[in-house]
């Protein structure tokens, strides 16, 4: 061949194949994040009932985690407080009455189903986001539902009642102040990976209701008009509740989650190109402020529109979100509960959301999705989640380190021992010095030179790591490493930031073995 064919087929073949590599990772991104939300208000996902057993209860939570591990999702979004109300013992706060069936009622045979749920879904490799709605505080008007310890009696002047509920005034400094030691108290006692709150501020607009905040207008809006005087209040409260966050645990990330539209282009010429509802008009809500001040660790926009729908089109919202975010990971939120359920027949087919992930894959500044809510893939869409399986959620993702809490981590793991029997390959590692580790990841390959941590087909396992006496132990079923010569082993922090990976030859088993460093592009 002469020297210039050989040049230019070469270029042609590294252009092909990095052409591949790159179609690869969009289809099959390894840092992904993947969730769904588990509303508990009226037992809308889970427990089933408000009269189901404690058994039954965590036999149903754990199908749901199952379920969605097989789908190869890697966090769940938990509704721990919905209406003044909390699943979990709180110093401020009621059992709910949508866990126990009676507000104030401890679940009996008695445990803490927050730490519980906490436990089982770190277990299987999911973060977990502890979703409060702060600021609703019943959902109805039938104050014979609720336990004498709710606010609504013990604080009778921070509630506002507006259109078949009450709610917390967010104006007042007192309410702010007992809502920030709501998410406190969560924040200390339990190990979350994220506090969420959704699209719920100031409530929406009820036809012929008014919110009736007028005293605490005249008391503390002097100088600002109404609207800027509400979103005044509303950043405030998430400008607190981010410090105070970061103040208790740096690595847990606070994340919210609006309504899809933050302004019209009629209203401003920064906005979409939408008719509809808005964060910043309607609910009082600027999440562009939030990521400006860097307040929020993500934001997860509520997109619950098909691709073209005419009013406000999913197509149009991901590009202008992926546009206009900043300082934040990006995630969407996808409407499962409409699939064949909507009026926009769009909806009627099984490759809507498909191709919505698909589409919000080619933004590189979108890292992820997450479903409202689990039960719509739970016994129900079975050919929108066999398609799932076997398309878009056909490997493992790793949720990468949100902007904010971005780091390199010095420790590599160090093996002390491996061996393998029938069953299980064992694995002892050395406690790392300087890292707080959560996960550790496995990766196969076929030489110990030849492991692709950057590709997601490649992903073992995804383990919760024990530390005990300075060392890590875990197996892995030998079914799965069976398939590969050699591995690769990295470590997960709280901040879930990844290390730099240590290789192993699988085909030697050993003691006080010196791994070797894979090549690999990070």
């Amino acid at each position: 061949m002469h020297k210039n064919q050989y040049l230019i087929f070469s270029f042609l073949l590294l252009f092909f194949v990095s052409t591949i590599a790159a179609q690869q990772n969009t289809m099959h991104p390894k840092n992904e994040f993947r969730g769904v939300w588990i509303a508990t208000v009226v037992n809308i996902d889970w427990p089933k009932t408000s009269i189901d057993n404690v058994e039954k209860e965590k036999a149903d939570y754990l199908e749901i985690l199952e379920a969605y591990k097989k789908l190869n999702y890697n966090a769940v979004i938990v509704q721990v407080r919905s209406v003044g109300d909390a699943i979990y013992p709180s110093e401020f706060a009621p059992w709910s009455r949508f866990l126990t069936g009676k507000e104030g009622l401890a679940p009996n045979p008695y445990y803490d189903a927050l730490e519980w749920m906490i436990e089982q879904a770190h277990n299987r490799g999911f973060e977990f986001h502890a979703w409060l709605n702060p600021y609703r505080a019943t959902f109805d008007l039938n104050k014979n539902l609720l336990s004498p310890g709710h606010d609504l009696f013990k604080h009778p002047e921070w509630m506002i009642e507006y259109g078949g509920k009450y709610y917390y005034d967010p104006a007042l400094p007192e309410v702010q102040a007992h809502l920030t030691k709501v998410v406190k108290e969560v924040v200390d006692k339990y190990d979350i990976d994220a506090i969420h709150f959704d699209d719920y501020f100031y409530p929406y607009a009820v036809p012929g209701k008014v919110f009736n905040d007028n005293a605490s207008y005249q008391k503390y809006g002097a100088g600002l008009s109404r609207a800027d005087w509400r979103r005044a209040n509303v950043s405030n409260f998430v400008h607190t509740i981010s410090t105070t966050i970061k103040a208790s645990k740096p690595w847990v990330q606070f994340g919210i989650s609006p309504f899809g539209v933050w302004r019209n282009k009629s209203q401003d010429p920064r906005g979409s190109e939408t008719q509809s509802t808005s964060n910043y008009d309607d609910l009082y809500a600027d999440p562009m402020l939030w990521m400006d001040q860097k307040w929020i660790d993500y934001i997860l926009p509520q997109l619950y529109w098909s691709m073209n729908n005419t009013r406000a089109s999913y197509s149009k919202l991901v590009k202008w979100w992926s546009e206009n975010s900043n300082n934040t990971a990006v995630y969407i939120g996808h409407a499962s509960y409409k699939i064949r359920g909507d009026s926009d027949k769009s909806w009627n087919f099984v490759t809507e959301i498909p191709t919505q992930i698909d589409f919000l894959r080619t933004f590189k500044n979108v890292s992820g999705s997450a479903y409202f809510s689990s039960k719509w893939f739970m016994g129900k869409n079975f050919d929108v989640v066999r398609h799932l399986e076997e398309n878009q959620y056909k490997y493992p993702a790793i949720p990468a380190a949100v902007p904010n809490l971005r780091h390199v981590i010095i420790d590599t793991p160090k093996v002390i021992e491996y061996n393998k029997d029938s069953i299980r390959y064992n694995f002892t590692f050395k406690s790392p010095l300087n890292t707080k580790v959560r996960y550790m990841v496995v990766y196969g390959g076929e030489h110990i030179s030849k492991i692709d941590i950057n590709d997601a087909t490649k992903i073992v396992e995804k383990v919760t790591v024990k530390e005990i006496d300075g060392k890590i132990t875990f197996a892995i079923a030998a079914g799965k490493l069976n398939l590969y010569k050699a591995c690769a082993v990295t470590f997960i922090d709280y901040y879930a930031n990844e290390s730099t990976p240590t290789a192993i030859d699988l085909k030697k088993p050993f003691k006080n073995y010196i791994p070797a460093q894979p090549n690999e592009n990070r």
